[in-house]
């Protein structure tokens, strides 16, 4: 038996108001956010993109959260209990919680918010990072006990982001699919408005029940897919803080003492999607000649020096399963395997594919080096531009060759592989399926120890690594810059800005 008091939320509250030194946090002022993109869907259970995630941090509360030590803390659940093996676990919840429509927060909305997840018709990504849920039992109003098909060693982690958000269920039953559009969570933020493309504004809600979160009064973010403009606007003064820098930018923002620039070693994988299921990418071998054509470091060293490193794999440095061969091992560029491969293939000469990337100097830095590399052994790479959102329903609906697109990562090693890989999964976007691979992926969540998973995921980047239904290129690192008067801000590895307990100097 484990309880997680209470205990520990008090001790993370004061590390993170003590992680800044200066006056006393004060309340009021506006915080003014660039992000990326623009967040395209703003529910949690139907969200596939980070930039959602950095607005549901402040807007949605979680079950459980990660702290800057990626260790698993109290938010919702003030603590929880792991019995039968690893199949039930039982959350005390917190007292006095309500949603921003002023409903209660229970036991029966935990309840209800994982059987919208678990509805197939509803569709949810949340679906496969969910899936071993086989019964959710309110015992008593503040406690709920949750029972698993199987032990799954993520469960905790897993909760600890969008499956563990939870939306009003009072508001989910009345807009259905349309809650994207007027989210209500029970954060201490609220939605105020939603313009596309210029601006998501929330507001400090009062009955929050942490009377310690919500030192600003309104959070105001708007995004900006130029690098330049983004930074731009936060040194004209008109932004407090951005999501994102271009790595040309690193080396001259760590002498500007006008900014504080914030570097982590981050938990994401970034390279380019494969659709395998039609089309030329069917063929595993052309696959493969693409693959032997790129050189990783080349591509790194030219479009992010020091800001990322090469990958071959979805396990980034200080992640438990990075040194795995098949996940660290840099495969070196292979112009003669590229031109056997082609043979191989049926297309001795080359051949010509569209590589969807989204807007943005940096994205399409990477897309031209790829296009260059490959040309030296006729392969002919399209490069067509597709805003953010547009481009994740293409995914979705598997309507792409190849795209640039990667994932903000997660701190289990389960959230950085499992959706992307399993065979329908939530977030497999090139419609990849092999059994071994499933079998594998699903025998990674049951085993507890390190070793036992590493050797999991072993066979299965083996595997990954011949088919080759996405080409794993960098690992970027994590970088935040803001002004000098945001205080109290707290920098956790997952990239997600938390401003819970941010205040504004003057």
């Amino acid at each position: 038996m484990r309880w997680v008091a209470l205990l520990v939320v008090l001790v993370l509250l004061g590390a993170a108001l003590g992680a800044s030194a200066g006056p006393a946090p004060r309340r009021g002022g506006t915080l003014r956010v660039g992000l990326n993109a623009d967040p395209p869907n703003l529910d949690p259970h139907q969200s596939t993109a980070a930039v959602d995630r950095q607005v549901f941090q402040n807007l949605f509360d979680k079950l459980v959260d990660i702290n800057e030590r990626l260790e698993i803390v109290p938010m919702l659940a003030t603590s929880w209990q792991i019995t039968d093996g690893g199949r039930t676990y039982t959350f005390r919840l917190r007292p006095n919680v309500v949603f921003h429509d002023g409903t209660p927060f229970n036991a029966e909305a935990v309840k209800y918010n994982f059987e919208r997840m678990l509805d197939r018709a509803f569709g949810s990504p949340r679906f496969s990072e969910v899936n071993l849920v086989t019964g959710v039992q309110v015992v008593d109003d503040l406690t709920v006990r949750i029972t698993l098909e199987k032990p799954y060693s993520p469960f905790l982690a897993v909760l600890s982001d969008r499956a563990g958000m939870m939306v009003s269920p009072t508001a989910a039953r009345r807009l259905g699919k349309d809650l994207a559009r007027q989210p209500v969570g029970s954060g201490p933020y609220r939605f105020v408005e939603k313009r596309p493309q210029e601006r998501i504004v929330l507001e400090r809600f009062d009955r929050h029940w942490d009377r310690n979160a919500g030192f600003v009064q309104q959070i105001v973010y708007r995004p900006f897919t130029d690098e330049n403009a983004r930074l731009a606007n936060l040194r004209a003064g008109e932004l407090d803080i951005i999501d994102q820098v271009a790595p040309t930018e690193v080396p001259r923002l760590k002498a500007d003492r006008s900014l504080v620039l914030r570097e982590r070693s981050g938990l994401g994988w970034q390279g380019m999607w494969l659709q395998v299921q039609e089309g030329i990418f069917k063929s595993v071998a052309l696959r493969q000649a693409v693959n032997a054509a790129i050189d990783r470091r080349t591509l790194v060293r030219v479009v992010f020096g020091e800001t990322a490193e090469p990958a071959n794999g979805p396990f980034p440095p200080g992640m438990f399963t990075y040194d795995i061969p098949q996940n660290s091992r840099i495969p070196e560029r292979n112009l003669d395997l590229a031109r056997a491969k082609l043979r191989e293939g049926g297309q001795p000469t080359g051949f010509a594919f569209t590589l969807k990337v989204t807007p943005g100097r940096t994205p399409q830095q990477v897309a031209q080096v790829i296009q260059s590399m490959l040309a030296e052994v006729g392969i002919r790479v399209n490069i067509e531009i597709v805003e953010f959102g547009a481009l994740l329903s293409q995914l979705d609906a598997h309507r792409f060759e190849a795209a640039l697109l990667g994932w903000s990562g997660r701190p289990d090693p389960d959230a950085n592989i499992y959706g992307f890989f399993v065979t329908d999964g939530g977030l497999n976007n090139s419609a990849y399926s092999n059994p071994r691979v499933d079998t594998l992926l699903d025998a990674a969540r049951v085993l507890t120890t390190p070793d036992q998973r590493r050797r999991a995921y072993a066979e299965i980047m083996q595997i990954l690594n011949t088919e080759l239904p996405y080409l794993f290129l960098w690992w970027p690192k994590e970088y935040k810059v803001h002004s000098p008067r945001l205080q109290g801000f707290v920098h956790v590895a997952d990239g997600m800005m938390r401003f819970r307990h941010v205040w504004l100097n003057p």
